[in-house]
């Protein structure tokens, strides 16, 4: 039994606060004596990416942006663990941090929200879809190369809220986003995986912790998804293989069918003009090998327009 409370951390948004009461309830549900009141503790880090909202997070140093003050309280013991979307963290963790637990793993498609409830095929010629996000972008203009893609930032609410004045036609988001703000309603459109390939990690939650704490490693274990698990080490190892910066466009989901993983990966051409794929399947213990193999494939088969150079 602990003799001193667990502190969680986690960004101050809706959808970040959503996500660490989740664990908090789950622990106290796996655990009898975390649920006495003071022993799980909800702690709010404002991070980088929270700050600066008039600016892409490619322009300001990418993805890591969400994590690094946070990583940074674990790091100084400021917090004991940490919630993340997966998808926002670095695929290289901080020296002595780990991923002890992911969650089971969320729907990663992405979805489309429009004004009046239109699909991305009958969007009239032009049409601003809004997204911060280069993946979903190249895609969209790869595949509705008759729509504009332009840039957005805040959270979900303020998107929405910029939909409804006009000042785009459509919003690309992530379905799971919208399901853990009960928001799934506003949907117009869920992309299929073949026209839009999820991120790295989307729709999972990953637990980040110390890499020496084993006292809370074990405490984890009830909340941990084995299957999710392997998804996301074989996509995080693919990108880690194929090593593009927070400007260079890339997709992947991993799957299991059979006992076997099979991961599917996109490299595009930030404009959407070019693309590479590659897939392939492996046993759940060969997770990693599978991501770098794909990883490597991609990072052969691409040129010079691809940005990874």
């Amino acid at each position: 039994m602990r003799l001193h409370p667990l502190r969680i951390g986690t960004r101050g948004s809706a959808m970040a606060l959503y996500q660490a009461n989740l664990v908090r309830d789950r622990l106290m549900a796996a655990h009898a004596d975390l649920a006495t009141p003071g022993m799980l503790e909800v702690v709010v880090i404002r991070t980088t990416g929270d700050r600066v909202q008039n600016r892409l997070l490619a322009e300001i140093g990418g993805k890591g942006l969400f994590t690094k003050e946070i990583e940074q309280a674990l790091i100084d013991r400021r917090i004991d663990l940490a919630v993340h979307s997966l998808k926002d963290m670095e695929t290289i963790l901080p020296p002595g941090l780990d991923i002890a637990c992911v969650l089971p793993r969320d729907d990663p498609r992405d979805v489309l929200v429009s004004r009046g409830g239109a699909t991305l095929a009958a969007l009239p010629h032009g049409a601003k879809i809004g997204t911060a996000s280069l993946r979903r972008k190249a895609q969209l203009l790869r595949n509705w190369p008759d729509l504009a893609a332009v840039p957005i930032r805040g959270n979900v609410d303020t998107r929405l809220t910029k939909l409804a004045a006009g000042e785009v036609d459509g919003l690309l988001l992530a379905l799971c986003g919208l399901e853990r703000l009960g928001k799934v309603e506003v949907t117009s459109e869920i992309l299929s995986v073949e026209t839009m390939l999820p991120a790295v990690g989307q729709g999972a939650l990953a637990i980040e912790i110390r890499i020496d704490d084993a006292e809370l490693r074990e405490l984890l274990m009830p909340l941990h998804d084995m299957t999710s698990a392997a998804c996301v080490i074989a996509e995080r190892a693919m990108l880690a293989a194929l090593d593009g910066s927070c400007r260079t466009p890339i997709a992947g989901l991993a799957e299991l069918d059979r006992e076997q993983l099979h991961l599917r990966a996109l490299l595009l051409a930030p404009d959407g003009s070019a693309e590479r794929r590659a897939e392939g399947s492996a046993s759940v213990a060969d997770a990693a090998a599978l991501g770098r193999d794909i990883g490597e494939q991609l990072r052969r088969d691409a040129g010079p327009e691809f940005g990874l150079d």
